[in-house]
């Protein structure tokens, strides 16, 4: 069992530059450079984190804010070749929160218009959260080790009926902090090189965010990278049905 924040969208609002949220306009200090993709191209808000919003969950910090920028393309950013490619996604780590309007940036109209985004753009959904616990699903890559390698071939021909059951009961919510990641397809990780779920939002039309075809997203860092807050290597990843 581990455990997560459940992240719970709020309806769309105006929301200040330091609030959790996903989509709208991102905190931004003057003078700061705006992350951009290799052609020059202004990456987007996905979501942003302000940990001291959140319940305590180690070893995430207990302050400052996290933010999750991609790419206004079909492939929302993501280098299917090498999913730790920054190049046209961006995981940027502010500790230190300014809560001054003057010093911030406010205007975004160099943004122009999206037209890939699986959200919709420039527009803010306040985020509340929920500490919570789960167990693991079958589908994550350290579950044989968990569990046990060949877990559910003891129930002999009902092995699919109880793995079934049991995919449905340990599923808990698509958009999270920590705890245990979802896909539609298969979990890209490599078991030789351990990765923990540090972000996760999937479809929904509670907040107009599609991933494909109701897929959904993830990104990933080891343990000790985030115990640094060392945000430069994630792993980011995006499946669909």
């Amino acid at each position: 069992m581990r455990p997560f924040i459940e992240l719970l969208p709020q309806p769309r609002r105006e929301t200040l530059p330091w609030e959790s949220k996903v989509g709208g306009f991102p905190y931004l200090p003057l003078g700061m450079d705006y992350p951009k993709a290799p052609d020059g191209a202004p990456l987007w808000l996905l979501a942003q984190l302000n940990l001291e919003e959140m319940p305590v969950l180690p070893p995430f910090p207990e302050k400052g804010l996290l933010q999750f920028f991609i790419y206004d393309d079909g492939f929302y950013g993501l280098n299917m070749e090498d999913p730790f490619d920054q190049s046209r996604f961006r995981v940027l780590y502010h500790a230190e929160v300014r809560k001054e309007e003057a010093l911030l940036e406010r205007d975004f109209h160099f943004l122009g218009e999206a037209r890939f985004l699986p959200i919709e753009a420039g527009v803010s959904y306040p985020l509340e959260f929920r500490y919570g616990y789960e167990l693991a699903p079958p589908t994550d890559y350290q579950f044989d080790q968990l569990l046990g390698e060949g877990f559910f071939e003891a129930f002999g021909e009902g092995q699919w009926e109880i793995r079934s059951r049991y995919s449905r009961a340990v599923l808990s919510s698509r958009h999270k902090v920590g705890g245990y990641a979802f896909f539609c397809q298969e979990d890209p990780r490599n078991p030789e090189d351990p990765m923990d779920l540090l972000f996760q939002l999937g479809s929904s039309g509670q907040f107009n965010c599609m991933w494909g075809d109701m897929g959904v997203a993830n990104f990933f860092i080891c343990r000790e990278a985030l115990q640094r807050a060392d945000f430069s290597r994630v792993m980011y990843n995006w499946d669909c049905y």
